[in-house]
């Protein structure tokens, strides 16, 4: 995020914590996860843990947080070329993101669009945006939105960001069908991966339903989608389905 919006009090808030960070990394752990996501960004070799463990002191000791505060942060520790600044906003956020209305859609979106890695995403689309679009029913027409968008980490985020519900046995499963059906032909793998995940989500409290879905796409699925999502199906329906996969036919239920 560039300087613009970023204010005073913000970058004062986002620097504090920074340091803390840079205080508990490790230069051999910053070269790897470095080398591992393949990012231009600065590390300083802190695990997601100790990040966390950083937010949650620094959320103890703030005195105080509101949602013009916490954006402000958020927005600071976005502009700042450190990796784990980035990876701190969304912590932030998911550790506060009642304090978000739904016109804070638009700052989650921004730093989906710009994070560049599932490390950033994920956690921003199924826990922050997720908790938007459980709060809030506009939210319905920001995922409807980002499901076809152009970039595949936004429409990645639009399943993601139904996955906690549908995680728990509920939410809108015919919203995520539709979603997951238009990109299901796809060859990116993060959106193979992403459809393939929340049906085994699903399958794990709805194996029916999941088989009866998937059945009659199966030939039209990939590899990937197909063995993720059926790794909690009762064998013989798994073995059914890996079959018409293989044999690029539909498996009627």
């Amino acid at each position: 995020m560039s300087e613009v919006g970023v204010t005073e009090a913000g970058k004062e808030d986002a620097a504090e914590l920074e340091r803390a960070l840079r205080a508990v990394g490790n230069a051999g752990r910053a070269a790897s996860a470095k080398a591992y996501l393949k990012s231009d960004l600065e590390f300083a070799g802190v695990a997601v843990p100790a990040m966390r463990a950083q937010v949650a002191l620094w959320c103890k000791n703030c005195g105080g947080l509101d949602r013009e505060r916490l954006t402000a942060m958020v927005r600071a520790l976005w502009a700042s070329p450190l990796y784990e600044s980035r990876q701190s906003a969304a912590l932030l956020l998911e550790r506060n993101v009642r304090l978000l209305e739904v016109a804070d859609a638009d700052l989650v979106e921004y730093l989906l669009r710009n994070s560049g890695t599932w490390a950033l995403v994920d956690g921003l689309a199924a826990n922050v945006a997720g908790d938007l679009a459980e709060r809030f029913d506009a939210m319905a027409g920001t995922l409807d939105r980002w499901a076809v968008d152009s970039n595949f980490w936004i429409r990645r985020s639009a399943m993601l960001a139904l996955l906690r519900p549908l995680r728990r046995g509920g939410g809108d499963f015919d919203r995520f069908a539709r979603y997951a059906d238009a990109m299901l032909e796809e060859k990116e793998f993060f959106i193979r991966k992403a459809i393939g995940w929340v049906l085994r989500e699903v399958a794990k409290r709805r194996p029916e339903l999941v088989a009866s879905w998937l059945g009659p796409r199966v030939h039209r699925a990939s590899g990937l989608t197909v063995r993720e999502a059926v790794k909690p199906l009762p064998p013989q329906v798994r073995d059914q389905l890996l079959a018409g996969y293989r044999a690029k036919r539909p498996v009627s239920s």
